[in-house]
């Protein structure tokens, strides 16, 4: 569901939803998006002119 969010997302408000604590990253990881698939589990990408770029799946708490 995550990932198909990220796939048919036009603009980074598109992947907004409920459930998914869509947020930025800071210091180093300025650019980068988070959100959330379960526990500390999260996918991180790049968001740029409507593409998700770098998808990552980990856990970096």
């Amino acid at each position: 569901m995550q990932l198909a969010a990220i796939d048919t997302a036009q603009e980074i408000d598109d992947i907004n939803l409920p459930g998914f604590k869509l947020h930025p990253l800071k210091g180093n990881r300025d650019g980068v998006w988070s959100i959330t698939v379960n526990g500390n589990w999260r996918i991180t990408f790049e968001f740029i002119d409507g593409n998700a770029y770098i998808l990552n799946y980990e856990d970096y708490h």
